[in-house]
């Protein structure tokens, strides 16, 4: 694509977030200057992107911006750029390791990771994934769920009478706290604490997780817990704020 051509793509993207209605295709292309032609081939490669869509009566409508998470939960470039901040400073108020995980069918990923200044002690390879409920995030996050998204998610895996006792008991502490302390994570000698991100009421989008070693954590486990549960507050409002201004007047 030319540099003209990428230009283009990024007018009638600035064009969407600037109009929330949406148009139709030769309103589209007479706002834009530009042949209805060019203006459709466009509209129908950022309609297969997952950037607008065409609705019932020929209008096309953003739903999302580059970097915004998609409607398939794959995209998170903007969730990344807007957590990492708060999630730095929580890892300067704990000392321990920061991250930001979201839950991909019955696993937990880790999208990034902010290691502390202090002796480390405790790292975490975040190429690798986890079963959702053996780590506080994915505690966190199916905690958040209804009962039948819940048990949708769990449908592949495969739990024992006391794993899911246990799972039971760390969804209702989730529930009622506001976060989950894992006192005995799945690496052994580690701890951590976690909480849910909201992009809106009712809908958790990720979880931030602070871990180290079990020894040191522990003992700082309260304090820990108050900033994994604030920092997660603070990023869903800021989450919610943006969706508010992106979808208000739609």
């Amino acid at each position: 694509m030319s540099g003209r051509g990428v230009e283009r793509v990024l007018d009638m993207l600035e064009w969407f977030a600037a109009s929330p209605h949406g148009a139709g295709l030769k309103e589209i292309a007479a706002s834009l200057s530009m042949p209805k032609s060019s203006a459709l081939l466009m509209l129908q490669s950022l309609s297969e992107r997952g950037y607008i869509e065409r609705q019932a009566n020929g209008h096309y409508r953003l739903l999302r911006l580059p970097g915004e998470i998609s409607n398939d939960g794959r995209n998170y470039g903007a969730l990344i750029t807007l957590a990492s901040p708060y999630l730095a400073r929580a890892v300067e108020a704990t000392g321990e390791s920061g991250f930001i995980a979201v839950l991909e069918d019955h696993t937990i990923r880790y999208l990034n990771k902010v290691l502390p200044k202090r002796e480390i002690l405790y790292d975490r390879d975040i190429g690798q994934t986890r079963p959702a409920h053996q780590v506080a995030s994915g505690v966190v996050l199916l905690a958040a769920m209804n009962d039948a998204e819940r048990d949708a998610c769990l449908t592949s895996t495969i739990l024992t009478k006391p794993e899911r006792e246990t799972l039971d008991v760390a969804l209702s502490q989730a529930k009622a706290q506001g976060f989950f302390l894992n006192a005995k994570g799945v690496v052994e000698g580690a701890a951590g604490a976690a909480a849910a991100i909201y992009s809106e009421p009712g809908k958790a989008v990720a979880a931030i997780n602070i871990a180290g070693p079990q020894s040191r954590f522990v003992s700082h486990s309260d304090h820990i817990c108050k900033v994994v549960r604030e920092t997660a507050v603070a990023i869903s409002e800021e989450l919610s704020r943006r969706h508010h201004h992106r979808t208000q007047g739609r």
